[in-house]
């Protein structure tokens, strides 16, 4: 959905249970005061368990056989031969 709503504090009031339920699938609903922007009601954020994200891109990321092999010329450089 994710469609933006503006409603006044009398409406929000009114029919609170209806724009919580609509805030629950994506929508964001503005308040307003005279006309005025007052407050903003948007989705709250669901933080995922550490648990849960162990393995979460598994078979997804590849790694070069050699991706920890330092090429001589770094290892020359850092025992101070070559130069």
């Amino acid at each position: 959905m994710n469609e933006k709503i503006t409603v006044n504090v009398r409406e929000l009031r009114d029919n609170l249970a209806g724009y919580l339920s609509q805030v629950r699938h994506g929508d964001e609903v503005t308040i307003t005061s005279h006309g005025k922007p007052v407050a903003k009601i948007v989705p709250a954020v669901v933080k995922k368990s550490r648990s849960a994200l162990f393995g979460a891109m598994r078979g997804q990321v590849t790694m070069a056989a050699d991706f920890d092999a330092t090429p001589d010329d770094i290892v020359d450089a850092m025992e101070g031969r070559g130069e």
